[in-house]
């Protein structure tokens, strides 16, 4: 039998091993450069069709104008998928509430106005379809990344840490 030294220093060459080939997560990017190069992907691959109407909405009733940006949805897609890697069985009501943003009432207090809520609508349409994204079950509610989904968005986690070591 060992005994109760020779199983520390056991125990102690386990811990010093480290993981060779650790696999790089969305968790482990910064969230600007991923939601940027994933939606790069998304107007590359063409997956995801944008709406007619993208250049006559506003994103919320806080804001005075449309985005400026002719990718915006596509942008907002990537932000909303990373969002649901981040926070599962998050719903529509959760994804207004974190897009939303304090309307400017002129001279009077500004005050918290939620975004627009089909505009994510369409985004999760989009994303249901593209099969990165699917309802949860029955017990909860909200919509979840599917595992096909988390595979890509590692994915093109692991070309953004690879771009940014790189550099």
């Amino acid at each position: 039998m060992a005994t109760q030294a020779e199983g520390g220093a056991k125990a102690a060459n386990v811990k010093e091993q480290k993981p060779k080939g650790r696999c790089v997560t969305v968790r482990d990017v910064p969230a600007a450069e991923f939601i940027a190069a994933y939606a790069q992907h998304l107007k590359r691959s063409g997956k995801i069709i944008q709406p007619r109407w993208t250049d006559l909405v506003k994103t919320s009733s806080s804001k005075e104008m449309s985005p400026q940006s002719p990718d915006w949805f596509y942008v907002r897609a990537a932000a909303v998928a990373r969002r649901l890697y981040m926070h599962p069985e998050l719903g529509l009501g959760g994804l207004r509430r974190a897009y939303g943003d304090k309307k400017r009432n002129g001279p009077m207090p500004g005050h918290y106005q939620r975004s627009s809520g089909s505009v994510l609508r369409a985004v999760l349409k989009e994303l249901t379809r593209t099969k990165i994204v699917e309802k949860s079950s029955k017990d909860k509610h909200g919509r979840r990344i599917t595992r096909h989904g988390q595979r890509v968005l590692d994915r093109i986690a692991g070309q953004v840490q690879f771009t940014t070591k790189a550099l």
